[in-house]
């Protein structure tokens, strides 16, 4: 029975129905929005193809479809504990022995506006045992042309609260990946990244890493760079049918790693651009050829 299985905010890998779809477009792009679904991007096509695994990819699991904001922490929070301002605190477990990925991913959000090529979200943060401080998350996802522009945020209610902001897109693989990273995180033997950072190592990855700039895929003859105003990428390339690319504003377990304060009514941003570059991609043609 449907009463009987997981929810999706006790289980990252329970399933979470699609709800209603609310489509933006401008010139060759299309993107198809899920508020109930965790506020995610559950589709993305240019020029006819699609960039993004499904919902019915990945017989709807919540954690592994689509693209969909974290918030307020991003990636695993090492046995769901961890302190601030002096306190020790305990989440619940939603990734076998680690809470994951924050509370915006797998509950619904509303819309706060909503127009042919742009839309505006926004997510009360619980006050519970899910996430003890409150607060308030808003994205704003805007298309143009060949470009995608998404803004996600986090501000503080009345407490203080740490927080770690990201994006987490599940693309259909690649042909080929360019990323030039300037460090690594160290992963222990539960997985989890730690300190000191260390040159990058040869994938295949489940890692965090420092980088700057662009990185590139390559997929049927298009060419998409990804960019953020953050240098913390998550990359997971260990799945054969796709690839995630994963800006975010901290490693994982930032909140014991490398810890980000915000006080009341403060604010904490994420940007992050997607770009199909045609012309870029016809000087490479031209170049090979």
């Amino acid at each position: 029975m449907v009463a009987d299985r997981p929810q999706p905010i006790d289980d990252a890998q329970a399933l979470i129905p699609t709800g209603q779809l609310h489509w933006l477009r401008a010139g060759k792009l299309a993107l198809a929005i899920a508020p109930e679904a965790g506020g995610r991007i559950a589709q993305l096509r240019f020029d006819g193809v699609d960039w993004l695994v499904a919902d019915r990819d990945a017989d709807a699991a919540c954690i592994g479809w689509g693209c969909y904001p974290m918030v307020p922490w991003a990636g695993r929070v090492r046995g769901g504990t961890f302190r601030f301002d002096g306190r020790a605190y305990t989440l619940p477990l939603n990734f076998g022995a680690h809470a994951i990925h924050g509370v915006g991913f797998s509950r619904a959000w509303r819309v706060e506006s909503l127009e042919a090529a742009a839309i505006g979200l926004a997510f009360t943060l619980p006050q519970d045992a899910y996430w003890p401080f409150g607060g308030r998350a808003s994205q704003t996802i805007r298309v143009q042309d060949n470009r995608l522009h998404l803004q996600l945020a986090v501000q503080a209610g009345a407490r203080a609260m740490p927080a770690v902001l990201g994006w987490h897109p599940w693309f259909r693989k690649p042909d080929r990946m360019l990323f030039s990273p300037e460090a690594m995180y160290q992963r222990d033997a539960d997985g989890i990244a730690t300190l000191p950072l260390i040159k990058a190592t040869p994938g295949p990855w489940d890692d965090c890493f420092v980088a700057s700039g662009a990185i590139t895929l390559e997929r049927a003859g298009q060419r998409l760079s990804l960019r953020s105003d953050a240098d913390h990428w998550v990359i997971y390339d260990g799945a054969t049918h796709a690839t995630c690319v994963e800006p975010q504003t901290g490693p994982p377990d930032a909140f014991t790693l490398a810890p980000y304060r915000l006080a009341p009514g403060e604010r904490l941003s994420l940007a992050f651009e997607l770009s199909w570059d045609w012309a870029e991609q016809q000087r490479v043609e031209r170049d090979v050829g």
